[in-house]
């Protein structure tokens, strides 16, 4: 069996390449997803039985500023990936991680059958992503929200912002575990509690400095937990320190 794991590099892609480590795992150097023909030719010299297409554009403020990069990125490379394999093997088993950013915010505790209404240009972006990754027979579709188990990226983190985040390394372990029973459709992967990402960023970053969503120019969902009605707690990830 053939496994493509394109985003090897990006935060989730490095905990995950640990669970497949027999994955083929191009670097963008090899294949820049926005390049049509560099896909084409990666996907028909692979022929691959498995796809995980987590190669994404993720800074929200950066997709804000520049929606044409952002499109190009998450929409169209997307697209480029999902056409390749389509016309490679349609049968691929064809695995999709989204964002909770495809949602509001203003409520929390989204499930699988809810609308997504997202507030800024990324969560539209992953939006129609899924929307065409949705056409490929075979295909899972998770949204998730996780951060690397390290110090927070940031010297401040919001008390007012909520999730249902989980550590990419425990979010790898859950996706393995998903794949090896062959989920297909939409699915949230996520963890059992909603917490602040103040109190997130604390577990590994006690030092980190308060902050409110008033603090910055940018539209964020203010409450993007979900959960799962799709699987319960055998799907559902606790966060742990």
């Amino acid at each position: 069996m053939t496994m493509i794991i394109f985003g090897s590099n990006g935060r989730l892609g490095r905990s995950l390449s640990k669970e497949f480590p027999e994955a083929l795992r191009p670097s963008h150097s090899e294949v820049d997803i926005t390049d049509r023909e560099s896909v084409f030719r990666y996907i028909e010299a692979h022929r691959p039985d498995v796809v995980f297409q987590g190669a994404a554009w993720v800074d929200v403020r950066g997709c804000e500023v520049d929606h044409k990069k952002a499109w190009e990125f998450n929409v169209e490379g997307t697209r480029n990936v999902v056409d390749a394999v389509e016309s490679v093997n349609g049968g691929c088993y064809f695995v999709f991680p989204s964002t909770a950013c495809v949602f509001h915010g203003d409520r929390g505790g989204y499930v699988e059958t809810d609308v997504p209404n997202p507030i800024n240009f990324y969560g539209v972006t992953k939006m129609i992503a899924e929307m065409i990754v949705a056409r490929l027979p075979n295909h899972l579709i998770m949204r998730t929200d996780f951060v690397e188990r390290a110090k927070w990226r940031y010297p401040g983190a919001f008390t007012d912002r909520y999730s249902t985040s989980v550590f990419a390394d425990t979010l790898s372990r859950g996706i393995k575990r998903v794949m090896s029973e062959k989920k297909t459709g939409l699915l949230h992967l996520t963890g059992k509690s909603k917490i602040s990402h103040y109190d997130l960023a604390r577990i590994t970053t006690p030092e980190v400095e308060r902050m409110t969503l008033s603090d910055v120019d940018i539209p964020l969902p203010r409450d993007q937990s979900m959960k799962s009605v799709r699987g319960g707690d055998f799907l559902e990830v606790e966060m742990r320190a």
